[in-house]
C-alpha cells in the first residue's frame, strides 16, 4: 500500500515508520513546510525529490501518488487537506482530534461520507490489546449490565509541562481545549467501551496551578537562570537533560525542543525558546484538572477525570457490572465474579509504555495494522469505526466543555 504524509512532525513519522515496519506499507511522497523535517522522513523512506512537497496544497495539486494519505499537521490544518483528499480518492488517516471546532469536523465527515473513501481517526487507544481484551470482557455479559465505569487518564506532570504549559497546546485560542486536544481519546474509548449512546453531559474543570501567582519566591522567567530551579518539579533543565543518550526520549519529548541533541544544544534551546519558559510565566491557558460525567441511554454513567498531577502511565479504568466487576491499568485486567467470588487476572501482553515515544502501548501500530487492512480489503470494518463514530466523541467534547464553561448539563 502507497502513501503520502503530510506533515513530518512527530505523529507523521510515527506513522510512516509503523507503516513502514507492517511491511506492507511504503512511504511515497512527503508535504512539510519545513524543509529539514521534510527532507530527513523523505530520507529515512527513499522519497524521491520530485515526491517532496512544501506543502499539502502542492500535493493534492498533481495527480494522486498515493493509495493513502497520513495528515498529521497542527490541529487547525486539518480541515481543508482533509476535504481535499477526500474528493482525490485517498484513503485517509487523520491525526485527532479531527478539527478544533464542530463545523470544520462536520465538513471533513461530510467529505469523507460523500467520498466514499477509508476514513481513521488517530484514536490510538482504540486498538491496543488491552482495549481489545477490556471490550471483549464487556461485550461478552461476563459483567452483567453495566451500572457505571470510571476512566482516568494520569498526564503526568512533565507531559503537561512540556506540552500544555509550554507547548503547542497551552492555549485554547491557538489549539483547543484540554478536553479536545488531549483527552478526545478518552471519550472515545468510553464510548467504544459501554457500547451505548450518550444522552447528558456535566463537566468540572479549571488551571489549578501552572498560573502566576503561583510562582515561587524568587524563581527566574526561565529554568536556566532560575535560582529555585533545582527544586522545581517543572525544571526544563532537569527534564530535557536527561533525555540526552536515550534514542527514545531525544525524539520524544526533546525533538519538540532541538534537533542538536548535545548538551550545549539543550541549553541553547531553553535559553531562546517556548520550552526554557518558567511554568508560572506562560500564555497557557488550558486546565490542568477535569472531570467529566456521562449518562448512557440505557441508565449506565461514566466519570472521566485527567489530571497532570501523576506519573505519565496508562489510563486507569473500573467497571461497575451487575454480575461482576473489573478494572484494568493498561496493562492487566482484574475481574471478580459476583457469583463465585472468583477472581481472575487477564494479563493483555501489553509491555510498551503508555506516552508517544512508547507507541501509546501498541496503539499506534495497532491503528496503522488495521488502517492498512481496511484500504485493502476496501472496507471500513477492520477499523471499527468511521467518521461518524469519531465525530460522535468529538461532539460529547464540545458539549462537556459548554457544560463546564456555564456551570449545566448539556443534553446530547
Amino acid at each position: 500500500m502507497t502513501i503520502a504524509v503530510v506533515g513530518a512532525g512527530a505523529r507523521g513519522q510515527i506513522y510512516a515508520r509503523a507503516a513502514a515496519a507492517d511491511g506492507r506499507g511504503r512511504i511515497v511522497a512527503v508535504a512539510e513546510p519545513d524543509r529539514a523535517r521534510r527532507d530527513r522522513l523523505a530520507a529515512e523512506h527513499g522519497v524521491p525529490v520530485q515526491a517532496r512537497f512544501a506543502g499539502w496544497a502542492e500535493l493534492a495539486a498533481v495527480p494522486r501518488l498515493a493509495d493513502a494519505v497520513v495528515i498529521a499537521t497542527q490541529d487547525r490544518l486539518h480541515v481543508e487537506p482533509a476535504v481535499a483528499f477526500a474528493g482525490l480518492g485517498y484513503a485517509i488517516l487523520l491525526e485527532k482530534p479531527m478539527a478544533p471546532v464542530e463545523p470544520e469536523a462536520r465538513r471533513i465527515a461530510e467529505a469523507v461520507e460523500r467520498a466514499g473513501v477509508i476514513f481513521a481517526v488517530g484514536h490510538v487507544l482504540r486498538y491496543t490489546a488491552y482495549t481489545r481484551a477490556f471490550k471483549q470482557l464487556v461485550d461478552s455479559g461476563r459483567l452483567g449490565a453495566i451500572s457505571s465505569v470510571q476512566h482516568l487518564e494520569p498526564v503526568g506532570w512533565w507531559h503537561m509541562a512540556h506540552s500544555f504549559v509550554r507547548g503547542h497546546w497551552r492555549n485554547a485560542s491557538e489549539s483547543g481545549p484540554m478536553l479536545l486536544t488531549k483527552s478526545c481519546h478518552d471519550i472515545d474509548w468510553l464510548l467504544h467501551l459501554v457500547g451505548d449512546r450518550p444522552v447528558g453531559v456535566a463537566s468540572f474543570g479549571s488551571l489549578t496551578h501552572f498560573r502566576p501567582e503561583n510562582r515561587p519566591p524568587g524563581a527566574g522567567s526561565r529554568c536556566t537562570s532560575c535560582a529555585v530551579e533545582p527544586a522545581c518539579p517543572y525544571s526544563a533543565r532537569r527534564l530535557y537533560l536527561d533525555c540526552l543518550g536515550d534514542p527514545d526520549r531525544e525524539f520524544w519529548p526533546l525533538g519538540a525542543v532541538t534537533s542538536d541533541a548535545t548538551t550545549d544544544g539543550v541549553i541553547c534551546a531553553l535559553e531562546s525558546g517556548p520550552y526554557g519558559r518558567c511554568v508560572y510565566d506562560c500564555d497557557n491557558d488550558v486546565v490542568d484538572q477535569q472531570v467529566v460525567m456521562l449518562e448512557f441511554a440505557g441508565g449506565a454513567t461514566a466519570s472521566f477525570t485527567m489530571t497532570a498531577f501523576t506519573p505519565l502511565e496508562h489510563r486507569k479504568t473500573r467497571v461497575f457490572g451487575t454480575h461482576g466487576f473489573a478494572e484494568g491499568d493498561g496493562r492487566v485486567i482484574r475481574v471478580v465474579d459476583f457469583v463465585s467470588a472468583a477472581e481472575e487476572r487477564i494479563d493483555t501482553g501489553t509491555r510498551a509504555g503508555a506516552s508517544l515515544a512508547d507507541g501509546h502501548g501498541g496503539g499506534d501500530t495497532g491503528l496503522i495494522a488495521a488502517f492498512i487492512d481496511a484500504v485493502a480489503a476496501g472496507d471500513q470494518a477492520p477499523l471499527g469505526a468511521g467518521a461518524a463514530d469519531a465525530l460522535a466523541g468529538h461532539l460529547v467534547v464540545w458539549a462537556a466543555e459548554r457544560a463546564r464553561e456555564t456551570r449545566t448539563v448539556q443534553a446530547l
